[in-house]
């Protein structure tokens, strides 16, 4: 399993990765993690669907990854 995430990933995939990310998602707008989008949308999608900064938000996802190894 990958430690990192970049922005073709889909919102359920990150949340497997680490169920913390859920608050950094949250932050950007997405508060509806367990609908069906999540498992099918990407976070380039989910970003540009919200009106949120894909990069700045792989960067804190990635951080936030990095500092709970």
């Amino acid at each position: 399993m990958t430690n990192s995430v970049d922005k073709t990933m889909r919102i359920g995939d990150v949340l497997n990765i680490h169920r913390g990310t859920a608050r950094i998602l949250m932050s950007f707008g997405m508060h509806c993690l367990g609908c069906p989008h999540s498992v099918m949308e990407t976070l380039e999608d989910a970003c540009a669907a919200h009106g949120t900064n894909v990069d700045e938000l792989v960067h804190q996802l990635n951080e936030f990854l990095a500092e709970a190894q």
